[in-house]
């Protein structure tokens, strides 16, 4: 019978927070509004800047895309978490679904690393190197990066799907997670996690050090750039343009970093659950608040649609 758990596809459960009764509930109706708030705040960036012509600049390609891999990446995990916190037992995912879902989560996730990391290197072009600006940054450019976002979380996704997914399972394995997230999947195998967890470990640094670094090392830049301004009101424009960017920085990596660096030996279901819900399910909604409460050319196009769409008087 052993043989056969672990030649037969296992079919997963999911736990979600049916051991949580008393929250699923509240729960439901919050992440439910929360991600009818993020289609909603990301559709519009990307209306916004597709249509507006003071948005087309490479800062707002970048937001654009940034906003399309936040529409896919909580597509992948709400519908499944909402059905989940909607029943009152674990729900049963295959193990095609899960690694699916694992796979276009991946993907994902490390397309923004590298988005991120493209937005910082855009405004350190923008305040450091004006003058080649639109070298640096021509469409062929731009394009190119978003291009090497995706091919980068395409190739780390197969690899990561590759080696977990090709591990043994038990017959029916438990997920203490409400999506299948990679370390909760790979602590159900049943043996050979070596190469997986190396694997894991060599991905956490390079798509969150590296590019936290690399964003680090921009900012260090421009923040030498704006200090040697003489006028305060010109270093106060300057950096209002970075600000909206290192809120959104902040809030990826910080909860990306607590998540897959701090030890697991001191971490907690709940706690796991807790921050998987809020990079999965609240900063996706965040970011578009953000852009569009600091970023004035995106509160003035959407003021210009807003009369354009409105009745005459």
């Amino acid at each position: 019978m052993a043989g056969e758990n672990h030649t037969t596809l296992p079919e997963f459960l999911l736990l979600g927070f049916s051991d949580l009764k008393a929250l699923q509930g509240p729960l439901f109706w919050v992440v439910l509004l929360v991600y009818l708030v993020t289609l909603l705040g990301n559709s519009l960036i990307i209306l916004l800047t597709q249509v507006s012509p003071a948005l087309h600049s490479p800062m707002y390609f970048f937001l654009r895309q940034l906003s399309v891999v936040e529409l896919f990446y909580t597509t992948n995990i709400v519908p499944r978490t909402l059905a989940n916190l909607a029943s009152p037992h674990p729900q049963a995912i295959s193990f095609q679904g899960c690694a699916a879902q694992m796979y276009v989560f991946i993907v994902l996730g490390i397309s923004e690393c590298c988005l991120l990391t493209a937005m910082a290197y855009d405004r350190y072009v923008a305040i450091c190197q004006p003058l080649h600006y639109s070298t640096l940054l021509s469409p062929w450019a731009c394009m190119a990066m978003v291009g090497t976002s995706w091919l980068t979380g395409i190739i780390t996704a197969t690899t990561h799907a590759f080696l977990i997914f090709s591990l043994p399972f038990p017959s029916r394995p438990i997920i203490p997670h409400f999506l299948c997230d990679i370390l909760p999947v790979l602590r159900l195998a049943s043996a050979e996690k070596h190469r997986s967890e190396i694997s894991v470990m060599t991905a956490t640094v390079v798509f969150i050090m590296i590019p936290f670094s690399l964003i680090v090392t921009s900012y260090i830049r421009i923040l030498g750039a704006i200090l040697a301004m003489a006028s305060t009101q010109s270093r106060r424009k300057v950096f209002s343009t970075c600000s909206s960017h290192l809120l959104v920085v902040s809030l990826f990596f910080g909860t990306a970093s607590i998540t897959y660096i701090r030890p697991q030996a001191g971490s907690s279901v709940t706690t796991d659950r807790v921050l998987s819900l809020f990079y999965t399910v609240i900063t996706p909604m965040l970011n578009p608040i953000i852009y569009t409460l600091r970023n004035k050319d995106v509160r003035r196009a959407l003021q210009h649609l807003v009369k354009r769409q409105s009745p005459l008087p």
